[in-house]
């Protein structure tokens, strides 16, 4: 059951009974700006690890993936070794994918070094995808969210050149979508006014 009568975007509803993770994420989080370091590495790594999974599975894993990951604090995901590998394999309440979580881990680092180098992993960010964030024009329908951008392939191509692994273009657009970069809320849902507004 929905919390309230609000208009919102197809897939946070679905066409049955709404998952209420999915539903909290999509009127919180998704499309919100942010340029917090950890959570920004926090939503590339599920975007990562949602490959091939549903984003509500994600979602119901998100505190235990928190836990395993510490918080998502790059330099202390940068630090973990075989041993944190081997006990990530062994934790059961998140996706348990020897790739993705290596590449997390590596991804932690070359996250780590972009920040330390240019002051915040958001002010990268920043010298790649155009502010504000683009937005839907108001005829737009769910057929015309993309999969991809020229941004997000920018994007991709650059991550990769630097060491990122897991960041094809389609995962990168989800991250931007996610945290902002861009706006894909749907005309009729109640966000589409603006992101920023609660």
């Amino acid at each position: 059951m929905l919390p309230d009568d609000r208009p919102r975007c197809w897939w946070s509803t679905g066409t049955a009974t709404a998952d209420p993770l999915m539903v909290e994420y999509h009127d919180r989080e998704w499309g919100i700006p942010i340029d917090d370091d950890a959570e920004l590495f926090e939503r590339l790594a599920l975007e990562s690890f949602q490959a091939g999974l549903s984003w509500s599975t994600i979602l119901r894993k998100r505190e235990a993936f928190r836990s395993a990951f510490r918080g998502f604090r790059p330099d202390l995901v940068a630090a973990f070794g075989g041993d944190d590998v081997e006990r990530l394999m062994g934790d059961a309440s998140i996706v348990r994918n020897r790739a993705k979580i290596e590449a997390t881990i590596g991804n932690a680092a070359a996250f780590r070094d972009i920040s330390n180098a240019v002051g915040s992993f958001d002010a990268y960010l920043a010298s790649i995808v155009t502010r504000p964030p683009r937005r839907l024009p108001g005829t737009a329908t769910s057929g015309d969210v993309p999969a991809t951008t020229p941004a997000s392939d920018a994007l991709s191509v650059d991550l990769r050149r630097r060491g990122f692994r897991f960041v094809g273009s389609t995962i990168v657009y989800a991250f931007m979508q996610s945290v902002g970069l861009v706006d894909d809320h749907l005309p009729g849902c109640w966000r589409y006014a603006g992101a920023a507004a609660s």
